[in-house]
């Protein structure tokens, strides 16, 4: 399954890069294709509309989402889990570690 993962960034230390990679490579691990914000924005100096604008673009080729936990705090990571929504992706939430 090809899965995008999504969760907060600003704000917090490093952009939560550690939490997004070891989520892709958990996610790898079983398997899956899968898309990391963490690697397609790899600029912390990049502006945030910039970043949503080529986070969305590969969002949208996925089967699933992976909400990291923070998820909800976050303004972009939940853009993108209203799109998920919206186009009938699989939700999957890292804190209950099962598809909802």
């Amino acid at each position: 399954m090809r899965i995008y993962v999504a969760g907060p960034m600003t704000g917090i230390p490093d952009l939560n890069f550690p939490a997004f990679h070891a989520a892709a490579a958990r996610l790898r691990a079983e398997g899956h294709e899968v898309i990391n914000p963490a690697e397609i924005n790899a600029d912390p100096t990049a502006a945030w509309a910039a970043c949503m604008r080529a986070d969305i673009r590969e969002l949208v080729t996925c089967e699933a989402i992976y909400l990291l936990p923070g998820f909800e705090d976050s303004r972009g990571a939940r853009l993108e889990r209203h799109i998920a929504v919206e186009l009938g992706m699989t939700i999957l939430y890292a804190a209950q570690k099962e598809f909802a």
